[in-house]
């Protein structure tokens, strides 16, 4: 049932793969336009990172519009940061090594999950997926059927796939499901049939009806907690209204906050100057222990190349020692067994076996510079590269923390603007009651006070 780490070191998801990956989906003949386009991944719709070794999730928050996600045939342990895929509809996830169900809370619209061939023990922390249609979980490790009553919850779950758990051992397994899952159309990959829901109700009657007795009562408790929660809410909202005595308490808070935010954005700034400064020293030390390194090895190279060079030379002088040997005894018949046709071929003269040793020497050193040379161009190669990526990965980084700390100022700054306040003599006007509370009842939902437009939930 796990998936096992290969021999290839296991991977997390960064840029480079998912630009990778989204180039591999356009067609090839647009796939070399995608290579010189940035690509923009808010426009992403879909997305596959299957058979790719990943063992972290990370790096998905720039696909907000995503709505298919394939991570299958990995190595993944733990569903994390897919907080922002709130537009997720359709979710892959089999054939990896995880083993406890988290991280779905905020994937409201997810539809279609599948979980298949993992190690998983227990179905849990799904109580948000209300949209879930299609549930795959086999090949895990389930072993009651009290897993099934988890998914009752799913009103909108049609297709179920339990196969390959030891649970599906149990003799009323397939009736206990039925039973307890009666919108359930399809149960590991099988149409449910009329006949065995009848036969699943009968048996199991007097359970399912206490569970709905109980789900119902939960559900009316959880609606009245809901409703004294608003109460509450609704109740607090209105004494911080009625704390705002004044259209020109409420001016002084906006510019006190305008204050904030400006010092907020400086602060952040000035912190992100200091760990780029930081990190800018860390690459340059970085940088020199990377040379340090490729120069140990390039000379270790050329000292271990030298070796095989001098091991060669030898060998030649020692086998052209023997061949001229074997070639005097040749010509005396002096030689103990015959020898084979294309020996006897070579032993015509001293300067045709001469011509044939060094011919092999020369193809064995070529063959030693040969390989010399490529393990240096490899190691220069890889000394550029992975100096170059770390201050690319730097910059994008720098560039991305910036952006995050401009796109928050300026989503605090506007929520600032848009709070609403009515100067007095203007509340005044509209519908003075309660105590100098105004209320507008044309529109439902804003409640004034004082000068002060605040929006409360209804």
């Amino acid at each position: 049932m796990s998936h096992l780490y290969n021999s290839i070191e296991p991977n997390v998801i960064d840029d480079e793969m998912v630009q990778k990956a989204i180039e591999e989906q356009y067609p090839e003949d647009k796939r070399k336009l995608a290579e010189r386009e940035d690509i923009n991944f808010k426009h992403v719709m879909e997305l596959q990172l299957s058979f790719r070794n990943i063992l972290q999730i990370d790096n998905l928050w720039q696909f907000e519009n995503l709505t298919k996600l394939q991570l299958d045939n990995n190595v993944i342990e733990k569903i994390e940061a897919l907080d922002s895929l709130v537009h997720l509809v359709w979710l892959d996830l089999s054939f990896n090594n995880i083993e406890v169900i988290e991280g779905l809370d905020t994937l409201v619209k997810l539809q279609d999950l599948s979980l298949y061939n993992n190690r998983i023990s227990k179905i849990e922390h799904m109580d948000m997926l209300q949209e879930l249609q299609i549930f795959s979980i086999g090949k895990n490790n389930l072993t009651t059927l009290q897993d099934v009553i988890y998914l009752r919850r799913f009103k909108n779950l049609r297709t179920l796939n339990l196969i390959g758990n030891p649970l599906c051992d149990d003799e009323q397994y397939t009736l206990f499901v039925v039973a307890h899952l009666p919108d359930l159309v399809y149960l590991d990959f099988r149409l449910v049939c009329d006949t065995m829901r009848e036969v699943a109700v009968l048996k199991y009657q007097d359970l399912t009806e206490l569970l709905e007795s109980e789900e119902a009562q939960a559900l009316a408790q959880l609606k009245e907690k809901q409703a004294k929660q608003k109460e509450l809410e609704y109740h607090k909202r209105l004494d911080e209204i009625h704390n705002a005595s004044s259209y020109d308490i409420a001016e002084s808070k906006r510019a006190k906050y305008k204050e904030d935010i400006l010092q907020l954005s400086e602060a952040l700034m000035t912190l992100e100057m200091l760990i780029a400064d930081h990190l800018e020293e860390q690459i340059k030390d970085f940088k020199e222990n990377i040379a340090v390194t490729a120069s140990t090895l390039i000379e270790n190279v050329k000292g271990m190349m030298t070796q095989c060079r001098d091991l060669e030379n030898r060998h030649h002088e020692k086998l052209l020692e023997i061949c001229i040997m074997t070639l005097e005894k040749s010509v005396k018949n002096e030689l103990d067994k015959d020898l084979p046709a294309d020996v006897q071929m070579l032993l015509v003269d001293k300067t045709t076996i001469v011509d044939a040793v060094n011919a092999s020497h020369g193809i064995r050193l070529l063959k030693i510079d040969k390989r010399e040379s490529n393990i240096l161009s490899n190691t220069y190669r890889w000394q550029a590269s992975v100096t170059e990526k770390a201050f690319q990965n730097e910059i994008d980084r720098n560039r991305n923390r910036v952006k995050e700390i401009i796109q928050y100022i300026d989503r605090l700054q506007e929520e600032l603007d848009n709070v609403e306040i009515l100067e007095p003599v203007q509340a005044c006007k509209t519908a003075p009651d309660r105590d100098g509370c105004l209320f507008m009842p044309e529109l439902p939902g804003i409640l004034q006070v004082e000068g002060i437009t605040s929006s409360i939930p209804p």
